[in-house]
């Protein structure tokens, strides 16, 4: 398992034992759940509540239904860890932040630098999204703060 390198969370790092998707609804302790491409998100809704950490895979950079898992477990509800693994490259950070990543471990480190400056490269949003950023659109007109 990759070093959880960037975090955006105020809570206790969690180490929870991980299980499948596929596992998940038969083990009533399990708190950590890794979802990987071809695996249902919407199978978790009925569990969100007991859930603390989402680790959602991406074995390629290529792979962007890792965006779509986190954006209907945020758009549910879940507000706990969701940690991007795998193959997440410094390009991709911002837009996993918008779509309710909080949490990355890259199995490639990236350099810190790099990651801050593409974090911080637009501050503005056009749409809605998980990060709770207010959209231009929605400042303007006093929607937002």
């Amino acid at each position: 398992m990759a070093e959880v390198q960037f975090r955006f969370r105020n809570d206790e790092l969690v180490e929870d034992a991980m299980v499948t998707v596929d596992a998940f609804g038969q083990q009533a302790n399990a708190s950590a759940v890794r979802i990987e491409p071809g695996d249902e998100p919407r199978d978790l809704l009925p569990h969100l509540e007991r859930l603390r950490l989402v680790e959602v895979n991406f074995p390629a950079f290529t792979d962007g239904r890792g965006l779509s898992a986190a954006r209907i477990l945020r758009e549910a509800g879940y507000a706990g860890e969701l940690r991007a693994v795998g193959d997440v490259l410094v390009d991709q950070l911002a837009a996993l932040r918008r779509c309710g990543f909080d949490a990355f471990a890259p199995e490639v480190p990236l350099n810190e630098d790099d990651a801050r400056a593409a974090l911080a490269r637009w501050p503005a949003a056009y749409q809605p999204a998980a990060d709770g950023r207010a959209p231009l659109w929605a400042l303007r007109h006093g929607q937002g703060a």
